[in-house]
């Protein structure tokens, strides 16, 4: 699986998780706030800061019919759409500001665009790659239409089918995007552990021989730090000052200091998958080896007499003869006198 470049960061296998710090509606409409989060991610040691570009009206329509009001959902129940995008969009004229700021902190910034308009808005200033949210993956021409800029593109697969990843690949691909990286992800909000099915990440890295990462709507840092296990390269997670303070995202974001624990865990879960390893790995589990078993006199012995379970045993350390050969000793007779301790070797055996 290739390492892939995103501005200053490589992105792949050998590299720590890629972390993005998704803001969302969390600024609350404050610019100072926004700045805040900005700095507050760069903190925590995020990898990269994540806006979302659109605006109510080129994601929706301003209509009251039925289809137009959230329902079934924990965070958002009742709420029509064109009136919660209206609160939760991020101003256009902020993200010049918020990705200068994110740079300046040495962080990464960048968006995810909502219609063909915010692509050619974001290309004025010159993101680093595109994100594909889960609800626009099978929007085939914005799919075409970002593809098009030739940049890297993280592509969310919450609700999609396998048949629509495929789909949603290859308008990539054939449009000029080289550069792919697919995040599995469940579309809840906030969604539950037992809806993860992480499982899936190395079935999807090898049905698309692409990387594959987890956009994580769930509360807390435990699927990310599984999913880097499972072989995840990339962690995406809602982020925000305080969850007391509101935001449209508030209830299933992380607040700073959970956002740190996040890149330090799921940093310490990729350092733990290492590389297949038998025998002992590393000096410390060499230096152990010396403290496992191995055959031992515990009695004094006299010239041609009997090992037997009386006077050897297979004992720490690991200084004598492997107990595989215990069994076959047993019954042989002694070369030499041999004293309690003694370390027993084939030069012993008769």
């Amino acid at each position: 699986m290739k390492t892939i470049t995103i501005g200053h960061q490589k992105v792949g296998k050998e590299h720590e998780p890629f972390v993005i710090a998704e803001m969302s509606g969390n600024h609350n409409q404050d610019l100072k706030r926004a700045l805040k989060l900005v700095e507050a991610a760069a903190e925590a040691g995020a990898h990269a800061l994540k806006l979302q570009t659109y605006t109510a009206d080129t994601i929706t329509i301003d209509c009251d019919n039925e289809e137009f009001i959230v329902g079934g959902s924990e965070t958002w129940d009742g709420e029509k759409l064109y009136d919660l995008y209206k609160k939760a969009y991020t101003p256009w004229q902020w993200h010049k500001v918020i990705f200068e700021r994110a740079a300046e902190l040495g962080m990464l910034a960048f968006s995810s665009p909502f219609d063909e308009t915010a692509v050619d808005f974001l290309e004025e200033l010159n993101v680093p790659c595109y994100k594909i949210a889960s609800f626009e993956n099978n929007d085939t021409p914005l799919l075409v239409k970002v593809a098009k800029t030739g940049k890297p593109v993280i592509m969310s697969c919450g609700m999609a089918s396998k048949e629509e990843i495929e789909e949603g690949v290859l308008a990539l691909k054939n449009n000029g995007c080289k550069d792919i990286i697919l995040l599995k992800c469940t579309s809840a909000y906030p969604s539950k552990i037992e809806n993860a099915n992480l499982i899936t990440i190395p079935h999807m890295e090898k049905a698309f021989s692409l990387q594959v990462g987890l956009s994580d709507h769930s509360m807390g840092v435990t699927l990310p730090i599984a999913a880097v296990a499972l072989g995840a390269t990339v962690i995406e997670k809602h982020f925000t000052l305080s969850r007391s303070e509101g935001g449209v995202d508030s209830h299933f974001s992380l607040e700073p200091n959970e956002l740190k624990e996040l890149v330090e865990s799921t940093k310490n879960a990729w350092m733990a998958k290492g590389k297949e390893a038998f025998g002992g790995s590393g000096d410390a589990e060499q230096a152990s080896k010396v403290y496992r078993r191995s055959v031992y006199v515990v009695k004094d012995i006299e010239l041609d007499e009997e090992f037997t379970k009386e006077n050897i045993r297979c004992i720490r350390p690991n200084m004598g003869l492997s107990p595989k050969y215990y069994q076959g000793i047993l019954g042989k007779k002694a070369t030499q006198k041999l004293t309690f301790g003694t370390p027993l070797a084939f030069e012993h055996i008769n």
